[in-house]
């Protein structure tokens, strides 16, 4: 039987300068207007950073393999998955970006559905990264998705 090794990407073009998206990912007082809603700093290669989605009273440590200023990021998180943001500048006020994540593990179901989830979830961010860098607005789309799995505080 062949072994699934599926490989994610979303993408997404941004028409903001691609040093203001990548400062997006690097900085966490940008990142939580869009995404998750703690972090324990700013992206840096070598360290391990904590990301809390803390409407879902969960968590990740990642590792920070790489980073190349205004091109590329690329994690490992705490699963195992490895996760990389490439950007591309395709005019002055314009940034293509494509996530690729891999490394998916345990059973074929398992791996599909993992799979599945960082597709609609990359692409979510995406798109809460786009409406917040081109029109100012917070769609609040990671917390709405699933609000019956929210935590009581």
């Amino acid at each position: 039987m062949t072994e699934i090794k599926p490989v994610v990407q979303a993408e997404m073009l941004i028409r903001r300068p691609v040093e203001e998206v990548f400062e997006a990912f690097i900085d966490p007082e940008i990142t939580t207007k869009f995404w998750f809603t703690k972090s324990s700093g700013r992206l840096e290669a070598g360290r391990r950073i904590s990301w809390d989605w803390e409407m879902y009273g969960v968590s990740d440590e990642i590792h920070v393999l790489e980073i190349e200023p205004n091109k590329r990021i690329r994690i490992e998180s705490s699963d195992g998955t490895q996760t990389e943001w490439s950007f591309t500048s395709r005019a002055e006020q314009e940034a293509f970006i494509t996530i690729t994540n891999t490394g998916f593990t345990g059973s074929t179901e398992d791996i599909v559905n993992q799979a599945l989830d960082s597709m609609g979830g990359y692409t979510m961010v995406l798109c809460a990264l786009k409406a917040l860098l081109e029109h100012g607005i917070s769609l609040n789309v990671v917390s709405d998705k699933a609000p019956d799995a929210h935590v009581t505080q």
